[in-house]
């Protein structure tokens, strides 16, 4: 990640070092290794800002919309996206 501001990106180099920790990693998991993590979970979160559908998800951006709501099932089902959540809404 880095510290330029950029209207689709908004966790600095600080935040982002924290909410790594909080994902679960993708080693020794059959299958392709997941894709940049930074770029799936500010693609989550400017899809909460915005409100859009997640087919509307700048690929250039975040990758593939597929990737990003995959992903995010994927968190929320095992409750990573509630302590990332709980991370942001308390620090920031």
């Amino acid at each position: 990640m880095s510290e330029t501001k950029s209207r689709f990106r908004v966790l600095t180099d600080q935040q982002w070092e924290t909410v790594a920790r909080l994902l679960p990693s993708s080693n020794g998991r059959p299958g392709r290794p997941f894709r940049n993590s930074g770029l799936v979970v500010e693609g989550i979160i400017y899809r909460y800002r915005t409100g859009i559908p997640w087919r509307d998800l700048l690929h250039d951006e975040f990758g593939p919309w597929q990737t990003v709501w995959k992903r995010h099932r994927r968190y929320s089902a095992d409750g990573t996206w509630d302590a990332v959540l709980t991370y942001l809404l308390t620090v920031c």
